[in-house]
């Protein structure tokens, strides 16, 4: 219940003029002016009421239950937002209720003790995307803070948070917990921000990534994203707004690429500034992409450890990781980034696009290197034969979104011969339908595999393991299935190549080889 005294003191202050008392620690908006009856505009009472909250030295701003119609709301240094059960904060549709810069419906720059907490909701109601398109993307944002440092989120539900339903650049001492984030497009973009906890979130966006972690020039100059955990989250690709009222609808196969709904977790595209020292633990994956760990704008992704993950309803790989040379930087071509020092391990996929298998791919002349992925199952949907993986991916587009088995492949390409696309963006459909079933492994260095089991639903004509450039691979206790008269692995150019206690594979050491099956 609010403090009725405390209320009393903000009516009269308000009344006067005069600023609080700073021992009043809550702020009621409603005292403030607020009419939370969805069709008066609140923006300027809110904002009153953070001012007020500011001024006192700081305190907690708080929004009793009902639906308060709002354009742009600023924080302020040490105040809290606290979002009642019932509270419904929904963005204008008056384009002239935003600011330029940041335009976001809450936003903050410079600030430090922040948070928004409590059981209420977030709603763009459209409205976030109705600007989008009539202005810029920057207003399409539902949370923005840059340059902030010991900021709190929590508990607070987002509907159609727009472009980056919750972007932070540059925040440091960052903890988002218990969010639930339904939304059209990114539900989270972590960018140039140090020591992160996200943790125990469900976020569902079909349009585009889940949990995002970039490294951009948002702050004009490169700036890693490091000491970030992420545990006990979900991430999902069902329609927009069935994770809120818990439907968990899938309807939805319309989406802006060939490669279907997204949701996903990623790190790229944007990773000027490169990506260090980052754990992803206890994730439920579904009905989305897989794991995207990318470094394609000349930034270092390194020391990364990704452990205890389930998916289901795979769309693309269940693990990609890129390095490329897209070199996105203003100004001039930057060197190529690295990928290395990876862990991935206790990974169980189940029903996995049968086009595009685990990716782990560099460029010519720049390896991925030192990859360790044990404790791995993946269950593909299978299908496909090595006269799918001949085809060009424009062909693939077209006749296999909705089923691999649709259509009669017409072969375009010698099957193993791969694309290498170095300044494309990176997405695993950029290399068509892949030779392997399994794993498709290219310019890679010091890779491990270490009890890794892969199999199909349905029998697939590909070998499992395509290596093509690899030296250094040490396959233990790898089990794949395969159907009759189709090679367990290929090896193209690979040097110091060993499998023990595989299956089928024997027992083998291969110091070089330009060409093998087996």
């Amino acid at each position: 219940m609010p403090n009725k005294f405390l209320i009393g003191c903000a009516a009269v202050a308000l009344s006067l003029g005069a600023p609080l008392a700073a021992h009043a620690a809550v702020f009621e908006v409603k005292a403030f002016g607020a009419k939370a009856d969805g069709k008066t505009p609140d923006r300027d009472a809110i904002n009153k009421t953070i001012d007020a909250a500011a001024a006192a030295g700081g305190g907690t701003v708080s929004f009793p239950a009902g639906t308060y119609l709002t354009g742009a709301i600023h924080l302020r240094s040490n105040v809290t937002l606290q979002l009642d059960r019932g509270a419904h904060i929904v963005a204008s549709a008056d384009t002239a209720t935003y600011d330029s810069g940041l335009s976001a419906l809450i936003t903050g720059e410079g600030l430090e003790n922040i948070s928004i907490v409590g059981d209420g909701l977030i709603s763009g109601t459209n409205a976030l995307v109705r600007q989008a398109r009539a202005n810029s993307a920057d207003i399409e944002r539902a949370i923005a803070l840059k340059s902030c440092r010991n900021v709190t989120l929590r508990d607070f539900s987002v509907l159609n948070g727009g472009h980056s339903c919750v972007w932070l650049l540059g925040v440091d001492n960052l903890t988002l917990d218990n969010l639930r984030l339904d939304t059209n497009r990114d539900a989270m973009d972590v960018d140039s921000c140090r020591n992160v906890r996200i943790s125990n979130c469900s976020v569902n966006s079909p349009y585009d990534d889940g949990i995002c972690l970039k490294a951009s020039l948002g702050l004009g100059f490169p700036r890693a994203t490091e000491n970030v955990t992420i545990t006990n989250c979900l991430v999902s690709g069902y329609d927009i707004g069935s994770l809120l009222d818990a439907t968990y609808k899938r309807t939805i196969t319309s989406v802006p690429d060939r490669d279907g709904p997204t949701g996903r977790i990623k790190m790229g595209t944007g990773g000027e500034g490169g990506f260090k020292n980052i754990t992803i633990t206890n994730i439920v994956f579904d009905r989305c992409r897989g794991l995207a760990l990318e470094s394609v704008d000349g930034g270092n992704l390194e020391d990364i450890t990704i452990s205890n993950i389930t998916m289901r309803d795979v769309w693309n790989s269940p693990i990609f990781i890129r390095l490329g040379s897209r070199q996105r930087t203003a100004g001039g071509v930057t060197p190529v980034g690295t990928a290395r020092r990876v862990t991935i391990s206790n990974i169980v996929a189940y029903d996995a696009d049968p086009r595009y298998p685990c990716i782990i791919t560099g460029i010519p002349g720049h390896n991925v290197e030192d990859i360790k992925l044990s404790d791995i199952r993946i269950l593909y949907r299978g299908g496909l034969t090595m006269d799918h993986a001949a085809r060009q991916p424009a062909e693939m587009a077209s006749t296999f979104f909705a089923s691999p088995r649709r259509g009669t492949p017409v072969p375009s390409r010698e099957a193993y011969d791969v694309p290498e696309r170095e300044a494309e963006y990176p997405e695993p459909s950029m290399f068509g339908v892949l030779p392997a079933y399994g794993f498709f492994i290219r310019h890679a260095k010091g890779i491990e595999l270490n009890n890794v089991e892969v199999g199909f639903i349905n029998e697939d004509r590909r070998p499992a393991f395509v290596l093509d450039d690899v030296k250094g691979a040490d396959f233990q206790h790898v089990k794949a299935q395969k159907a009759v008269g189709v090679p367990t692995m290929w090896l193209k150019k690979v040097e110091d190549f060993t499998a023990r206690a595989c299956t089928p594979l024997p027992d083998i050491k291969i110091p070089t080889v330009d060409r093998r099956e087996m």
